[in-house]
């Protein structure tokens, strides 16, 4: 059973939300961060990635970041730029992008759902990113982003949502450069509300689709106040954790190819007749980028000229894990011809989301990598089948678009701003 609650959000006033959305703060280095932030003091990159506004530092992740991340945060409300809600309520948070849209409801979750299993994960996370967002989220005494949740869909939550948001004006209408459109609509019937959130004691799972570090820290937070606060009730603010909850069907799920630096000693030839003894058909496509235009099969680009490889039935096992087309590129091509064990840790490989396209594959080949794999993407319900089964996904297995900004709404985990 699946339980959500209306949350006292911190949020935009209108005049300023299209200068304070932002990117989530784990897609950019902090170069890229403070390029993005330039000229824009209401950018909400100032509390996400405070470190643009100190001095180079040795350690991206001293206590000055968090600190300073603070201090902008309360800058900011106490300059106009967000503002309390004067009551807890859900939100219909909509993402348009080439034509697409998924429409979610943002609320709070509890961290026992996330203890218990309610909400399902399928990848491992890093310790070191787990640490930077407990402090952040710790010491700025809020969730600044949400968790990115999906469940199955529901044709009874879908109609109430969908029809609160056909009757109301959004308080947020923003397109970004990008062609992103951002709309956000207050659910201010109460009773809506409540019929909402009994609906959704039907939904036996939620599952993580983007956010497994913030979902982790803001577990573990929540777990150190609770230790804080030994008379703790379950309803303080910190028992939950902010998160956007949209339905499967609404996803898409792009694909996550690969770049690698070198072969591993082998020459163009060698590589290649590897690729067939390991149970591959390798078809030269020419200069034209080519797509993978069905599962098994994938683009390889190397020196200047793209190839179709397809995977034989003897590679493709049963199991939800083995049979993803990450899994059978690992299994059989980085680690025992490239030489790549471990994907999470080795320099020589990189991840390339596939919202930057597949010229990005070549351009990277044609600089520093020398062999790219474009991937055919995973399925939502593969994402669904994995984590049902407590497996985990190999690293970089899906990316979503579009990102959830920024900004627009944030949980405090003290009533009031006042730390319990």
């Amino acid at each position: 059973m699946a339980t959500i609650r209306a949350f006292k959000a911190v949020r935009p006033t209108k005049e300023y939300a299209d200068c304070v959305l932002a990117a989530p703060y784990d897609v950019m280095n902090r170069k890229e961060a403070t390029e993005m932030a330039a000229g824009n003091p209401a950018s909400f990159l100032h509390v996400t990635r405070a470190e643009i506004d100190l001095p180079e530092l040795e350690n991206p992740y001293a206590p000055q970041v968090y600190q300073k991340g603070k201090k902008n945060l309360e800058d900011f409300i106490e300059k106009g730029i967000l503002f309390r809600e004067s009551r807890p309520m859900l939100y219909i948070y909509r993402l348009e992008m080439d034509g697409r849209q998924q429409t979610g409801i943002v609320g709070c979750v509890p961290i026992d759902a996330y203890l218990d299993g309610t909400v399902k994960k399928h990848e491992l996370t890093r310790v070191d990113k787990e640490i930077d967002r407990i402090n952040h989220f710790d010491v700025c005494d809020a969730h600044t982003e949400p968790v990115f949740l999906t469940y199955r869909d529901d044709m009874r939550i879908r109609a109430m949502v969908e029809g609160a948001a056909a009757h109301e004006n959004p308080e947020y209408d923003i397109l970004t450069p990008e062609g992103v459109r951002h709309r956000l609509w207050r659910m201010v019937d109460r009773d809506l509300v409540a019929a909402i959130i009994r609906l959704f004691e039907d939904v036996p799972s939620l599952y993580i689709a983007d956010g497994h570090h913030r979902s982790a820290s803001a577990c573990k937070v929540g777990i150190k106040r609770r230790e804080e606060n030994p008379d703790f009730n379950g309803e303080e603010a910190y028992n939950f954790f902010l998160a956007v909850l949209f339905p499967d069907r609404d996803l898409r799920v792009f694909d996550y190819n690969r770049t690698v630096k070198d072969l591993n000693g082998n020459t163009k030839e060698s590589f290649i007749a590897k690729l067939k003894a390991a149970g591959f058909e390798v078809e030269e496509k020419g200069s034209d980028i080519y797509r993978p235009e069905k599962r098994h099969t994938f683009g390889m680009f190397l020196e200047g000229v793209w190839y179709r490889l397809t995977a034989k039935p003897a590679l493709i096992p049963e199991d939800a894990i083995g049979r993803l087309d990450v899994s059978i590129l690992q299994e059989h091509v980085l680690a025992p011809i490239l030489g790549i064990a471990d994907p999470r840790t080795d320099k020589r490989i990189d991840f390339i989301g596939g919202i930057r396209g597949l010229a990005e594959l070549e351009r990277r080949t044609r600089t520093d990598m020398k062999v790219a794999f474009a991937v055919y993407p995973a399925a939502i319900e593969d994402l669904i089948d994995v984590s049902d089964q407590g497996l985990v996904m190999p690293p970089k297995s899906t990316w979503f678009e579009p990102k959830l900004g920024s900004g627009l709404f944030l949980h405090e985990l003290s009533e009031g701003g006042k730390k319990q």
